[in-house]
């Protein structure tokens, strides 16, 4: 019997499509966790994120915690960022769909940092919204992708919320109700 080394080569060369096919693949989005990244909330958020996002495909990142969507990845998510103090430098929005407060940073714009706002673990997206367009060919809105991104954030309850001005305000006493209290 006559061994030949074809059948290996044969055998190598039958892979070549599924090497060229597995090299077209995007590559993982390095992140760096959040030092909450392993809180068990993070878990259920990061188990319930959409596969697609503003029309743009999830990918896969190297960290725990993290979650990316488009290529090159123009939407971020990170849960375990640290709980954020209230600010009066940051516009506080409510997402009026979904009630989930967000803060928005957007001193780097066109990249908006939005930031949960009242819960704990918090869930930090960055969007960048002047990045390649999407699959419709529109530029990718913070609030869509907040708004998709929803169901999975809730999954952290909420314990604070923001406050509008008007909320802030004591009210005064009247000039009356003083007069009636001092008879």
């Amino acid at each position: 019997m006559r061994t030949t080394t074809r059948t290996p080569i044969i055998a190598m060369l039958a892979m070549i499509p599924l090497l060229a096919t597995l090299g077209g693949c995007a590559a993982i989005v390095p992140l760096e966790p959040a030092d909450d990244a392993a809180n068990p909330s993070c878990a259920d958020v990061i188990v319930r994120l959409p596969d697609t996002v503003a029309g743009l495909d999830k990918r896969e990142t190297n960290a725990q915690g993290t979650g990316a969507w488009g290529e090159p990845a123009m939407i971020l998510l990170r849960c375990g960022v640290a709980v954020p103090d209230p600010t009066a430098e940051l516009a506080c929005v409510t997402a009026p769909e979904d009630g989930i407060d967000w803060l928005r940073d957007d001193s780097d714009a066109p990249n908006y940092v939005f930031t949960s706002y009242g819960r704990d673990p918090a869930v930090q997206v960055i969007v960048d919204s002047d990045g390649d367009p999407d699959i419709d060919g529109d530029e990718v809105s913070g609030f869509d992708a907040l708004s998709q991104l929803a169901a999975a954030v809730s999954q952290v309850p909420a314990d604070s919320f923001c406050v509008g001005f008007s909320d802030t305000i004591a009210p005064t006493e009247t000039a009356e109700s003083s007069d009636d209290e001092a008879e």
